[in-house]
């Protein structure tokens, strides 16, 4: 198996060489969410933003830290509250990172645009 060059200069390679580079957006989110070892799903912040994390599901909450890029997140429990619009739509769901921790779910691709986790309480 391996890369020839004939003698018009044409490249060919053997079919086990080959790579299907063809992507759908099913498999992008099947690629970016993992599961953790306890069986927690994580899913990635949108590209591109640092997102901040609220002690509460809105923009009036105090900011407690801002997600690095290219970070992803676990989802505990989602919870309705201010309407926010990011790459991923405009939403009021909330996700539930940490204890009192939230971030609006219009910033978390989830693959979704409604609940993907219990309610929190």
């Amino acid at each position: 198996m391996g890369v020839e060059e004939n003698s018009s200069g044409t490249v060919t390679t053997d079919v086990a060489d080959v790579t299907d580079t063809t992507v759908t957006a099913e498999a992008v989110v099947a690629e970016e969410v993992t599961t953790l070892a306890a069986g927690t799903v994580v899913y990635p912040i949108a590209p591109g933003y640092r997102v901040n994390v609220r002690r509460g599901p809105g923009t009036q909450y105090g900011i407690v830290r801002t997600l690095p890029y290219g970070m992803s997140v676990p989802v505990y429990c989602q919870k309705p509250g201010e309407r926010v619009t990011g790459p991923y739509g405009t939403s009021n769901i909330w996700d539930n990172i940490a204890n009192g921790q939230f971030v609006a779910d219009a910033y978390v691709h989830t693959g979704s645009d409604g609940y993907i986790a219990p309610r929190c309480d």
